[in-house]
């Protein structure tokens, strides 16, 4: 069932939450929601208590028109954690997702027994992207969701997907239109300028999990394996675009449960 908490900034956190034991949380990625998780949540509260949270600006969380940044995103994060009285988190974060969980690993180390990036990338965006950033927002503002997410979703899917998992293409499309257009832009704008997080993900002493899929269109494997070292573990999905958990919810779960075993 969902949830919701009020933080002390004002923002209203929507989650669903299942499960007992450590904490491990989940985010989505950009025009996504906590139902982007619906079908590893029930696999991953066998073990864990499991929380997809909605990001301010997407799902039922609050949207409010003022700048984002990861660390705001971060921010808010921590004060979830707080709120709940969470122990140390595991935390796994699809694309966008990711990168918050870098900002929050960067700002917020103490609050985490370990973190993972799913189809994510501590790489910043170059000028082709953060042009396309720029595009996209503009998109929004001019034509409102709608045809933006028409020409995302295919993408996020390997393409033999496409066919094969339609009502998980509409179930994304779906999500994409009911995201407000303010919070879409105010986080396009917000991964646009994100920072370059190679040097922390490097540095980092926190047990790590990067996953990466073999048709990934998005974030290809090469710039999710970034690190390797000891503390670091890397699973390809064969045959997964960039939307592993319900493209193959088994495996990636099966690839997060392994990962949390060894901790």
């Amino acid at each position: 069932m969902k949830k919701e908490v009020q933080l002390s900034n004002g923002i209203k956190i929507a989650y669903v939450e299942e499960g007992s034991g450590e904490s491990l949380v989940l985010i989505h990625g950009f025009c996504g929601s906590s139902s982007y998780w619906h079908k590893l949540v029930p696999l991953l509260s066998k073990t864990h208590r499991v929380m997809a949270i909605d990001l301010r600006g997407h799902g039922d969380s609050s949207a409010p028109d003022e700048p984002y940044s990861m660390e705001r995103f971060a921010d808010d994060l921590a004060l979830f954690v707080d709120e709940l009285g969470l122990a140390k988190i595991h935390l796994f974060g699809h694309s966008l997702g990711g990168y918050v969980t870098l900002a929050f690993a960067n700002q917020y180390a103490e609050k985490l027994a370990s973190f993972g990036l799913i189809h994510s990338t501590p790489y910043p965006d170059d000028d082709a992207a953060k042009a396309n950033r720029d595009k996209g927002a503009q998109s929004i503002r001019e034509n409102g969701m709608e045809p933006f997410i028409k020409a995302l979703i295919p993408k996020l899917f390997a393409p033999s997907h496409i066919e094969s998992m339609r009502e998980e293409v509409q179930l994304a499309k779906e999500i994409g239109f009911t995201t407000s257009p303010v919070g879409a832009i105010q986080t396009l704008i917000a991964m646009r300028d994100r920072a370059d997080r190679n040097q922390m993900l490097q540095e980092t002493t926190l047990p790590v999990l990067l996953v990466a899929g073999t048709e990934d269109q998005i974030i290809p494997a090469e710039k999710t394996f970034t690190v390797d070292k000891n503390n670091v573990e890397q699973v390809l999905l064969p045959d997964v675009g960039h939307m592993g958990m319900v493209e193959a919810p088994e495996k990636m779960a099966a690839a997060l449960g392994s990962f949390l075993n060894k901790k």
